[in-house]
């Protein structure tokens, strides 16, 4: 398991909670470094000297317990665990309440982070969301010490909008998936379109080619019959002729016979 990164959300110093390299099992503080939220110097912090805080109490007076609060933090922020050389680390989130310093600090640390990352400032961010979402926790978990009800409350609030934002995203997801399968279809639409333009003006040139064939054919036999009729026009004629000639001289000829007999 990869070290986690740093974390707007506090967390107590990390411990070791196994080892895996035939050592034996134990507890122990890190020392040497942040492990990603809580500050850690090799040495526990003490309280000071002369002020001691009233344990928190719940909405009939009595007083909470404090593995009750860890608990529930637990809950709303597991800890976070991390293979590290073959040793097992386990970082639970802090139960020091917080104070005003520390919310200062915490919007100082916001801004830091925003800079350092390099996130926008409008539009769809994750880098932003990211950072929020974690300021967000870190005031749960400081809320949530001082009163569990209303950090609990605050829980069911980051927790709809965590579902409302990953219903927008699923939404927009598909929303992606439809167009871009739209698109797809479209592309294929109109590729099948243009084959089917290529055929058409393939079968247009074809019914064009058989048009010049056919007026062709038509000119030649309007050709055929023209001299056929033009030829059959001069045979009658010669014929008509033939006879005409035929006629006038069985004309004569009986004129010719019929005129002695009226001697």
């Amino acid at each position: 398991m990869i070290q986690p990164s740093h974390s707007l959300v506090k967390y107590d110093n990390p411990v070791l909670v196994s080892r895996t390299d035939g050592g034996i099992g134990g507890k122990s503080s890190l020392k040497g470094g942040d492990r990603g939220g809580g500050m850690l110097d090799g040495s526990k912090k003490l309280p000071p000297v002369g002020k001691k805080q009233l344990p928190p109490v719940d909405d009939k007076g009595r007083p909470k317990t404090p593995s009750q609060t860890e608990d529930i933090l637990n809950s709303i922020l597991p800890p976070r665990e991390w293979d590290e050389t073959g040793q097992l680390w386990v970082q639970k989130v802090s139960s020091t309440p917080a104070t005003r310093l520390d919310v200062i600090n915490l919007q100082e640390q916001l801004d830091h982070m925003l800079q350092k990352r390099q996130a926008r400032e409008t539009g769809i961010d994750p880098v932003r969301r990211e950072l929020y979402s974690q300021c967000f926790d870190e005031l749960i978990r400081q809320v949530t010490i001082s009163c569990q009800e209303r950090g609990l409350l605050l829980l069911r609030v980051r927790d709809e909008i965590r579902m409302s934002i990953a219903a927008y995203q699923t939404l927009y997801e598909s929303s992606v998936a439809f167009g871009m399968r739209k698109a797809l279809q479209a592309e294929q639409g109109k590729s099948d379109m243009e084959n089917r333009i290529k055929e058409l003006e393939e079968e247009k040139r074809q019914l064009e080619q058989s048009v010049l064939e056919l007026k062709a054919k038509c000119e030649a036999i309007e050709k055929r019959e023209s001299e056929r009729r033009a030829m059959e026009e001069r045979k009658h004629a010669e014929e008509i002729a033939f006879l005409k000639k035929t006629n006038v001289q069985l004309k004569t000829q009986l004129e010719g016979i019929l005129s002695p007999q009226k001697k």
